[in-house]
């Protein structure tokens, strides 16, 4: 019983029951070929969730992680466009990336600015920086190098770059969750803040870490994202922060902080990642599409909560045994 308790193995089995209803009336989408072209499809999202687990761990939420993606990438293919090689390009979209977390960390941390506000704001703020860098104007394959726009896709072991860099990504949040103090100040921050601060944690430095830790992944799917698809512009991957949320919600992390695993968020990109590329190929359009993602987030939220609800039927009526 308590493995059917597991979030992660329900979730499992949802999205195994979901490829063999795909699969048959489409067998082609569950190949190997085709399974390893879904996860590179999702690898952007599976990064972008990743880091908004760690700041909803902390009870935090950062919105602006789609447009901080769209700024990182923009400053990418101008750079690009400027003749810097890529092995500065990276690691200079990845510290834009953090300085764009920490600003978010900041204000929440000094001036104890709820951050969905804060970062309500700053999403808006990104989003005009591009407009001011290129005055609207788009920067399109031709204008890339050829050596930017390759790396994502060069193949190792049959697999992408771009996806072996979430593989990496996942391997490295689950070690930083599990095995070192400031993964577990992460937990304990959003478990319960007071009992945190009398073990010696500050709340404010460790909100402001997952804020640093979720800015860095952005900005390295910023390039990312533009090297593969090969054109930057102002509005690049917008409203992609709901489905960053969304795939967090999907995979149990609790928006109220303190609760979730590497596993579960990744299953949750999975999960719509998965919807996302089979309803185009099942024929669906894309007004459907939207409607139908839109539900499927609806319904593991109220799964999500209609669990939380029974444990604490369940913990109720064990006090009530004990008194």
């Amino acid at each position: 019983m308590s493995l059917l308790r597991s979030r992660e193995l329900i979730l499992a089995f949802a999205i195994l029951a979901l490829l063999i209803a795909i699969a048959a009336r489409f067998p082609g989408f569950v190949t190997p070929r085709n399974l390893a072209k879904v996860f590179t499809d999702t690898s952007p999202l599976i990064l972008l969730a990743l880091g908004q687990m760690i700041v909803i761990l902390t009870r935090c939420i950062d919105l602006s992680v789609a447009a901080n993606l769209a700024l990182c990438g923009m400053v990418a293919a101008l750079l690009d466009g400027a003749g810097i090689p890529l092995p500065v390009i990276l690691p200079t979209v990845v510290a834009l990336g953090a300085a764009l977390g920490a600003v978010n960390g900041l204000l929440v941390w000094k001036l104890a600015i709820p951050s969905i506000v804060v970062t309500l704001g700053t999403m808006t703020i990104y989003r005009g920086t591009i407009f001011l860098l290129t005055g609207g104007a788009w920067i399109n394959a031709h204008q890339m190098s050829d050596a930017f726009k390759a790396f994502p896709r060069a193949m190792i072991l049959g697999l992408p770059v771009m996806a072996w860099i979430a593989i990496l990504a996942i391997l490295g949040v689950a070690v930083l969750l599990s095995r070192t103090p400031l993964g577990r100040a992460f937990y304990a921050v959003g478990g319960n803040p007071h009992a945190a601060v009398y073990t010696g944690i500050s709340v404010g430095r460790t909100q402001f870490a997952a804020f640093v830790i979720a800015g860095a992944l952005a900005g390295l799917t910023g390039y990312l994202w533009v090297a593969r698809y090969a054109v930057a512009y102002v509005d690049i991957a917008a409203g992609f922060e709901l489905d960053v949320v969304a795939a967090c919600v999907i995979g149990g992390i609790a928006l109220t902080g303190g609760s979730g695993t590497v596993a579960g968020a990744v299953m949750g990109a999975l999960f719509l990642g998965i919807i996302k590329n089979a309803l185009p190929v099942v024929g669906i359009s894309p007004f459907w599409q939207m409607a139908i993602s839109g539900a499927a987030i609806l319904i593991a939220i109220a799964v999500h909560a209609a669990s939380q609800r029974e444990s604490g039927r369940i913990i109720l009526r064990q006090a009530e045994e004990q008194a």
